[in-house]
């Protein structure tokens, strides 16, 4: 008998600004992702004001799904998916997002979409914004820190719940929302980089712009959470956090002090207004220490207790350690680092690799919140080569997925209420962080390559055989 549920929603994720491509096919305007350049691992991934002749923006081909999906999706059918996560670009359906009516051929597109995921049995589960603001949204009030954006955001959600009501049950408000309360988050998800040009990670961080963004955001979740909530009540409405717990790198009680509050900001406090309906203790002072001041609007409160989700999503790649001694080594990470834990492997891009860690992660949550978890992104980025015989032998992938569904398991036991699990990037795709394709995560491998060439074939990698293994016996034959 499986340790999971019999309705276990096993799948993979993608986002449309790393994956589909046709960045201005069909009336689709541009995203904030399209003005995002080429990177690597050495060299910093950049944001232009614009597009930048002569610069290259690897969202823009992506490995082309808008034009592979129906190969892809019968591809993930083959694996056995029983879900897939995917996101809905918001510049296809309102390119500049200040639209008044939709654009009928970004509607049709995903409806086109939803066809072959119907066809194979799979469940389609949602996000609705991805790392993927429309630009002009940027130049006109900084992204999210202008209010408009709530008002914008709630006519893209009308405009697509009422097209999909009857195809899409599972919803996702924001990828990674809490990336927001970090200054890497600025960009991909807040957009309040109006005017700013250059890497990535060194836009200037201006704490009061980016927290009342994120303000803004849980604003508008919440009242895309009461709108499906009233009008279409089939809807199952998530949240999605980056879950980066952090560890105390010793029982000193100042790492163990500083460790709890990094976690609080970094790791809870979305959640916790997303899922408990309001701001927390701590968060008030952690502001009054900053000098920070939300401007809220009258309704603001009421809707974030009104709005609070129905499961609770995260992404789960690593964990970092936590010392008030400066001194210790450091490693990076999904958009944060941290100190580096002695007892824990690294990926070629330095990041921990901690499956006892993902246990541990849904423990905390289900104890903190006490609602259904989906871990909606989970992967190893790899070099992955072709060998001789034409194949993709990604035995470390599949050690690595092997590991995480194994303390997964253990904590189901342990008796957490786990709904799904989609790996990230079960096709190979674009890099958020560094913007390349050589740090792939799929299990479908695509011909593609950093100069841009390569003819996006898609091939079987030994772990879409694991995984096909895997799904076929609901997580025991592993």
């Amino acid at each position: 008998m499986s340790v999971l549920r019999e309705d276990f929603l096993w799948g993979g994720a993608t986002a449309a600004n790393q994956y589909e491509g046709a960045w201005d096919a069909d009336g689709k305007g541009i995203s904030v992702s399209d003005v995002c350049t080429e990177g690597s691992a050495e060299i910093p991934r950049r944001v232009t004001q614009g597009i930048v002749p002569g610069k290259r923006y690897p969202s823009h081909e992506a490995v082309d799904a808008y034009h592979h999906y129906k190969e892809d999706i019968a591809l993930f059918a083959e694996m056995g998916f029983k879900c897939y996560r995917l996101s809905i670009a918001w510049t296809r359906i309102f390119p500049t997002g200040m639209e008044t009516e939709p654009n009928e051929k970004g509607l049709a597109f995903y409806d086109r979409v939803f066809d072959e995921l119907e066809k194979y049995g799979i469940e389609p589960i949602v996000t609705i914004s991805h790392y993927e603001m429309p630009f002009a949204l940027v130049e006109k009030c900084n992204g999210w820190e202008g209010r408009e954006c709530i008002d914008y955001y709630i006519r893209f959600c009308e405009a697509i719940f009422e097209r999909y009501q009857n195809r899409v049950r599972y919803w996702l408000t924001f990828n990674e929302i809490n990336s927001g309360t970090v200054a890497l988050g600025s960009i991909q998800a807040l957009g309040t980089f109006r005017g700013y040009s250059g890497p990535l990670a060194s836009a200037p961080d201006k704490p009061q712009e980016r927290f009342q963004a994120l303000h803004h955001q849980f604003v508008a979740s919440a009242r895309a959470v009461r709108l499906a909530h009233e009008k279409y009540p089939r809807f199952r409405m998530g949240n999605m956090c980056l879950q980066a717990m952090m560890y105390p790198f010793s029982s000193n009680p100042d790492d163990i002090l500083e460790t709890e509050k990094r976690n609080q900001i970094i790791n809870f406090f979305c959640g916790d207004v997303q899922v408990r309906g309001k701001y927390p203790g701590y968060i008030q002072r952690y502001f009054e220490e900053n000098g920070i001041t939300i401007r809220m609007e009258e309704r603001d409160l009421e809707d974030i207790q009104k709005g609070v989700v129905d499961f609770y999503t995260f992404s789960y790649y690593m964990t970092t350690c936590v010392s008030a001694d400066e001194n210790k080594e450091k490693t990076g990470g999904n958009f944060m680092g941290g100190v580096k834990n002695p007892y824990l492997e690294t990926s070629a891009w330095g990041w921990q690799i901690d499956p006892k860690g993902l246990r541990y992660n849904l423990n905390v949550l289900y104890d903190r919140y006490q609602i259904p978890i989906m871990i909606v992104e989970n992967g190893l980025g790899a070099y992955d080569q072709p060998e001789e015989d034409g194949c993709i032998h990604d035995t470390y992938r599949i050690e690595y997925m092997k590991k995480h569904i194994e303390q997964m398991k253990e904590a189901v036991k342990d008796g957490v209420d786990l709904i799904g699990y989609t790996p990230w990037g079960c096709v190979d795709l674009i890099s958020a962080s560094t913007g390349e394709m050589a740090k792939r995560y799929g299990m479908i491998y695509v011909d593609k390559y950093d100069d841009g060439t390569g003819t996006l074939a898609r091939r079987k990698k030994d772990s879409f055989y694991w995984y096909q293994k895997v799904i076929a016996s609901n997580g025991e034959d592993l």
